[in-house]
């Protein structure tokens, strides 16, 4: 069977679930195990894609255990896709022992900005109401999960000189947030664990149960319907919290060798032509590196960067931010002409060309999480 016909029949077995308005059963489970993980993963998206909460029951039904592997870990992330649009299942219930516990709640919070791979820190203050304060504090990535976990017991006098030492050593802008909506943080990035079969750090273990049943946080207010301040999204790559922010050099190294041979061609063309090269480069890096995962997930960077901006006192930068996002994630806008993509493309492609000229090294620029 091919990759197609195999895909087309793992679609058949969901729909048929579907429409049962049950489990798969055991044929239909049989099929999907027998399906190449690519093609099963597309049938996946384009089935939770085509029929969003109402295909929860089934693929929820999926990762249960007994499920084969492959499977499980399709179909989380065919979730994780759809609580990334707000289509989510309903949390689980706290487990009774969290509630029995001495009671624990987080009482501060702080958030950083985001770097230019995906990666921000979060602190957060568990206080019990007996005097007894701890501080978890995280290094989060939106494509990899929890990257590194530190903290424990402390005391408001301790805790008030490190965040004056943090003040004077972050280069990102930090900020105080609303304790729930740093804990849904990191619910959202544990969620992501879960679609990506991974775990999180060990030391994060003894953290685990304060963000039992943790929500999706809520998503940032984004400003929409302004097109000459989508326009100025290219100004935001200026912002020294910013800098960072450029497509992988890795990715579009090819790319990057290629602009610089139109660049220092003698062959005799004119300007107009060389532009158009250049152009096309351009456009050709943007469609391949963003597509609609990678557009989403950058869209959401600039809302959270537009609430950082706007809570440090910076309401003409945060209204660029949040207008940028707002057409970054209209996906009935053709990528290719969105300003903020091409900005990201031409950076990414300028410093690929910086390795390539052996100015920078390639570790120096990598965009891998953990690296900045």
């Amino acid at each position: 069977m091919t990759g197609v016909d195999a895909g087309a029949a793992a679609r058949a077995a969901l729909d048929g679930a579907l429409a049962r308005a049950s489990r798969p059963d055991a044929a239909a489970l049989a099929v999907l195990a027998a399906t190449p993980a690519a093609a099963l993963d597309r049938a996946l998206r384009a089935f939770a894609g085509d029929h969003g909460a109402a295909a929860l029951p089934v693929l929820t039904a999926l990762t249960a255990d007994g499920v084969d592997r492959e499977v499980r870990r399709a179909a989380r992330r065919a979730l994780y896709r759809l609580a990334q649009r707000g289509v989510a299942a309903p949390a689980a219930p706290a487990p009774r022992a969290v509630v029995e516990r001495r009671v624990e709640r987080a009482t501060r919070a702080w958030f950083s900005g985001i770097d230019g791979t995906g990666s921000r820190a979060v602190w957060i203050l568990f206080e019990d109401g007996w005097g007894g304060a701890a501080l978890c504090s995280l290094i989060v990535n939106d494509t990899v999960g929890i990257v590194d976990v530190a903290g424990g017991e402390t005391s408001r006098k301790r805790l008030e000189h490190e965040l004056a030492a943090l003040r004077a050593s972050q280069k990102l802008p930090w900020i105080e947030v609303e304790p729930a909506r740093a804990v849904a943080l990191v619910g959202e990035v544990l969620a992501l664990h879960r679609a990506l079969g991974t775990s999180p750090p060990a030391r994060f273990a003894a953290w685990e149960p304060r963000f039992a049943g943790a929500g999706a946080p809520p998503s940032p207010a984004v400003a929409v319907g302004d097109p000459a301040l989508a326009e100025r999204a290219p100004e935001l790559l200026d912002l020294p919290e910013l800098a960072g922010w450029f497509l992988d050099p890795e990715a579009v190294q090819a790319d990057a060798v290629d602009l610089l041979e139109a660049r220092e061609s003698r062959l005799v063309v004119s300007d107009q032509v060389k532009a158009e090269r250049e152009e096309a480069i351009v456009a050709r890096v943007v469609e391949r590196e963003l597509g609609p995962e990678a557009r989403r997930r950058w869209a959401r960077r600039l809302a959270e960067m537009a609430f950082v901006l706007a809570r440090t006192g910076r309401p003409e930068p945060a209204a660029i931010a949040g207008a940028a996002s707002a057409a970054l994630g209209d996906e009935a806008r053709l990528v290719r002409h969105d300003p903020f993509a091409r900005a990201l493309a031409r950076r990414g492609l300028d410093v690929a060309g910086e390795v390539a000229m052996g100015r920078v090294t390639a570790a120096e620029v990598s965009r891998r999480p953990g690296s900045a």
